[in-house]
C-alpha cells in the first residue's frame, strides 16, 4: 500500500518538458480495457484510493445550484459513485460501463440502484435531450475518441445539463515508463493524451461554458511491486497496443527495479499523476 499521498491543484498548462513525447496515434483498444477491468472488478475497491479522492474531488466541484433530475454515471465501474450521487440528489442514477464484469459486481453491491446498462460512451444508448447530468470519473482516458464522447454528452444532455469528467494526462506514471525505457523498446506504460491536446479538444468543441483545473498526485510505495500490483488489482495496467506478450522475467523486473530506484525519496518510491477535472456546460 503507499504510504504517503501528496497533491495540488492548478488550471490546465503544458505538459512539464521531459516527460514523455507526444501522444502517438495508437490508442487504447476497447476490447482489451473491458476484458481487463472486468477481471479486475473483484480486486478494484481495495486498491482505488486515489480514484475515489479524484473522483471526490469533481463531485464537489459541483454547483451547489445545480440540481439534476436524471443523472448518468459514465464508466461507472463498481457503481461507486453511482452510489455517492444518489445519495446526493436522492434520485435514481443509470450506470453505463463497457465492462460487463464490473458492470455484475455494481449490481451485487448497489440494491437501491437498477439502471446498469452495458454501453460504449462513444455511442451512448440514449435519447437526445433526455438527461440533466453525465458525471465520468477516471473513464474517459480509455476511450479511442474524446471528442466523439464529447459530441455524444452533447447530445444526450438537456439545455442547462452538465458534464462533469475528470481523465488522466500525460506525466501521469512518469517514473514508471521513464524506468521501463532503460529495459527495453515496448510500450509497457498507458498512454495518456497530452495537457494541450485536451484543451484543442474542449475549445473546439460543442460546449462553450467549460473549466478545466489539473490536480498532481503523488503516490508512495516503499517497493515497487506495490504499485504493479496495484495497477494489475485495478485493471489499468498496460492496455496500448505496442505493449510485449508473455510474462516478464526476473532478470528484466531486476533492471526496471533498479532503474526505478533513483526516484525513491524519503518518502519512498513515487508514482506521479496528472488529473484534470472537468465541468462542461450545455447552452440553457
Amino acid at each position: 500500500m503507499p504510504c504517503r499521498w501528496n497533491s495540488r491543484c492548478g488550471w490546465l498548462r503544458k505538459s512539464p518538458a521531459g516527460w514523455s513525447a507526444s501522444m502517438p496515434e495508437q490508442r487504447p483498444d476497447k476490447r482489451l480495457v473491458a476484458d481487463s477491468f472486468s477481471r479486475a472488478a473483484a480486486t478494484y475497491d481495495q486498491a482505488a484510493a486515489l480514484q475515489r479522492a479524484v473522483g471526490s474531488n469533481l463531485l464537489v466541484r459541483l454547483p451547489a445550484e445545480f440540481v439534476p433530475t436524471d443523472l448518468v454515471d459514465l464508466g461507472c465501474g463498481t457503481g461507486y459513485f453511482s452510489r455517492a450521487l444518489q445519495a446526493r440528489y436522492g434520485r435514481q442514477v443509470i450506470g453505463l460501463d463497457l465492462a460487463e464484469g464490473m458492470l455484475r459486481h455494481a449490481r451485487q453491491t448497489s440494491p437501491l440502484i437498477s439502471g446498469w446498462v452495458a454501453a460504449d460512451a462513444e455511442a451512448l444508448p440514449l435519447r437526445a435531450n433526455s438527461q440533466d447530468l453525465i458525471f465520468s470519473s477516471l473513464a474517459l482516458q480509455w476511450c479511442p475518441d474524446l471528442a466523439r464522447v464529447l459530441r455524444e454528452a452533447y447530445r444526450v444532455l438537456r439545455p442547462g445539463g452538465c458534464l462533469a469528467f475528470n481523465t488522466l494526462l500525460e506525466g501521469s506514471l512518469h517514473e514508471l515508463r521513464t524506468a521501463w525505457r532503460a529495459v527495453d523498446d515496448f510500450v509497457h506504460v498507458n498512454r495518456f493524451m497530452p495537457a494541450e491536446e485536451l484543451h484543442s479538444i474542449l475549445a473546439t468543441g460543442e460546449f462553450v461554458d467549460w473549466r478545466c483545473e489539473v490536480e498532481e498526485h503523488q503516490l508512495y510505495y516503499q517497493r515497487l511491486g506495490e504499485l504493479t500490483h496495484e495497477l494489475k488489482a485495478l485493471g489499468a495496467h498496460n492496455v496500448n497496443p505496442g505493449r510485449p506478450g508473455g510474462l516478464t522475467g526476473r532478470a528484466r523486473l531486476r533492471r526496471l527495479t533498479d532503474a526505478y530506484e533513483p526516484f525513491r525519496t524519503d518518502q519512498g518510491l513515487p508514482a506521479s499523476w496528472q488529473v484534470a477535472q472537468i465541468l462542461m456546460f450545455k447552452s440553457a
